[in-house]
């Protein structure tokens, strides 16, 4: 038997998973790749179609121009910006918020009086604080990240509470069962038991961010994706407008993916434990 044939033989059916793993990943990237194709074939169509009136709607090759001359030209800089304001926005919200959700997941008396007031303030939307935000705190770069910790705080508890409150028992019982203390039935059953929450919370807040962007760049922003998409519709721009949002959805989609990438390997024991 030749090389290939014996580690078939030996490796058989770890070898065939993992080509049916690599296969559908890649089935996956295709579908998506087609999801996007068929967007931009409908978009370009309805740009040549002159669907909303003549020049109203760059054609997809006009916005890849754009963005094309753009990154040589401090466009990249701006989405550079962008992508740090977000990233610790987001990051610091996260931080805070992950906490208090656990606190509000595990002790049934907080959740109970603090849930209200939770999920009336995570409907207020971050546009709406701006003008607040700007009298208390200024026009710097504080205030834009104010707005973007809180576009991700409220999401960010509700997700790590909820997961916490919906843990099952019997995982607690067994560790008090076994004598665990209650700090070391925090520590090691309820926090990595949660830890899928959080990680969904981190992409859920990642998203939020992105979104809130613009709100965050309306302070008085002079860098950054959200004011160029603000300084080109002051002028009509719309190819650069188009431009702007669509790197802002690249941007949230690379972190959206990196994030899907590190919960994959974190919380890889969770795969093992449903099979």
């Amino acid at each position: 038997m030749t090389g290939a044939g014996a580690d078939a033989g030996r490796y058989g059916p770890a070898l065939r998973v993992r080509r049916f793993d690599l296969g559908a990943r890649l089935g996956r990237l295709g579908l998506g790749a087609a999801g996007f194709a068929v967007v931009g074939v409908a978009w370009h169509l309805m740009a040549v179609g002159e669907v909303f009136g003549t020049g109203l709607l760059p054609t997809p090759v006009e916005v890849g121009r754009v963005i094309v001359d753009g990154l040589g030209n401090g466009l990249l800089d701006d989405l550079l910006i962008s992508f740090r304001r977000v990233l610790i926005g987001v990051g610091l919200g996260l931080a805070i918020a992950a906490p208090i959700g656990f606190v509000l997941g595990w002790f049934g008396i907080a959740r109970a009086m603090f849930n209200p007031l939770v999920n009336f303030l995570r409907a207020l939307p971050p546009i709406a604080l701006v003008p607040l935000v700007i009298v208390y705190f200024g026009i710097g770069e504080l205030s834009r990240g104010i707005v973007l910790v809180w576009a991700a705080f409220f999401a960010t508890i509700v997700i790590v509470y909820e997961g916490v409150a919906a843990m099952e028992e019997k995982y607690v019982r067994a560790a008090q069962t076994l004598g665990a203390t209650r700090f070391e039935i925090l520590t090691k059953v309820v926090f990595p038991l949660s830890v899928p929450h959080i990680m969904t919370a981190a992409r859920v807040s990642l998203g939020i961010g992105w979104a809130s962007l613009v709100a965050a760049e309306l302070v008085a922003a002079q860098q950054g994706l959200g004011a160029v998409i603000q300084n080109a519709s002051n002028f009509l721009d719309i190819p650069t407008v188009y431009a702007g949002i669509i790197l802002i959805g690249v941007c949230a989609l690379v972190m959206d993916t990196g994030i899907r990438m590190l919960s994959a390997y974190v919380v890889r024991w969770q795969d093992r434990g449903s099979r």
